[in-house]
């Protein structure tokens, strides 16, 4: 049962526009802290030097860079849009510019339609097919925040909206969708949805005060056992689609990189997993992704 959200006490509640400036609008948009748009980037990239057998144009690189960007931006603008009212109740967020109200709705509003138009304008340089994929990218970023309220592994629709970048990275390429991207999205999804379950292990105990859903509630006792299975999922989907693209040993010795670093994470999460812990793990895995990235790059190049 979802509990009621508390009763506005900040500026916000009291009808005052709390005035815009450019540190608030930063912070919202978590400028300083870019895990977020990695995360989201690497398995465009992946999926794009897959595609493009290690030479992918530079214009595309260029425009799934700003599109990473732009994209995670207005997903936790439109995150915190929705979850203001839990994010008062929990111990990290309730400082946020919208739970605090140092900034107003209406101007996250505006800032995520800004940035929501800016990433659709990048779609004029691709083809009919990926501009067709495009609507899904958007739909499951305005999901997303909402997911908690009704799914019990929130964490598997973030993953789902994640792959949808590299789908659209291969279309952008090939103008078709092979089996090997497929691997990819399901790769995706089976990596975010064990780190993110490792990030859930920060808020479980507020999570389960307030009501919210978590697949660091649902897992319980059984996390690590779930993000061991995630993680085993990630390496064999990811394994697959570069199998099937011919990519060369360097692939394989990098992916194998990665299977250790999960594996020690896997081992860590057994025990008590304290916030800043599970933080830090959760930090990780922008290397295990740049460097299956440097993996698929390589085995591209030198099959």
């Amino acid at each position: 049962m979802v509990a009621l959200p508390q009763p506005e006490t900040n500026s916000a509640s009291l009808g005052l526009e709390a005035p815009a400036t450019w540190q608030q609008l930063a912070i919202l948009i978590r400028l300083r802290n870019q895990s977020g748009t990695l995360l989201l980037l690497w398995p465009a990239l992946w999926s794009l030097v897959m595609a493009s057998d290690g030479h992918p144009p530079l214009l595309l690189l260029l425009l799934f860079v700003a599109g990473s960007f732009l994209m995670r931006s207005a997903g936790v603008v439109l995150n915190d849009l929705a979850d203001r009212s839990f994010d008062r109740q929990v111990a990290r967020t309730k400082t946020r510019p919208l739970a605090s109200g140092t900034l107003s709705r209406q101007v996250a509003i505006g800032t995520a339609v800004f940035l929501l138009t800016a990433s659709a304008s990048l779609l004029y340089c691709l083809n009919r097919f990926t501009v067709l994929l495009s609507p899904m990218a958007f739909f499951l970023a305005a999901l997303y925040p909402f997911a908690k309220r009704f799914v019990q592994v929130p964490q598997a629709v973030l993953g789902i909206a994640f792959g949808w970048g590299a789908v659209m990275a291969w279309a952008s390429v090939r103008n078709q969708l092979d089996l090997p991207v497929w691997f990819l999205y399901t790769g995706t999804i089976c990596w975010a949805l064990g780190y993110d379950t490792i990030y859930a292990l920060q808020d479980r105990e507020d999570d389960v005060r307030i009501g919210v859903k978590s697949s660091a509630i649902y897992f319980g006792s059984r996390t690590w056992s779930a993000v061991a299975c995630c993680f085993v999922g990630m390496l064999v989907s990811v394994g697959a689609a570069g199998w099937l693209a011919g990519l060369g040993p360097a692939f394989y010795a990098m992916l194998a990189v990665a299977a250790l670093m999960m594996s020690r994470q896997v081992f860590l999460v057994r025990g008590t997993v304290p916030p800043p812990l599970a933080l830090a793990l959760f930090k990780q895995h922008v290397w295990i992704g740049g460097a299956i990235l440097a993996g698929v790059w390589s085995g591209a190049l030198f099959p």
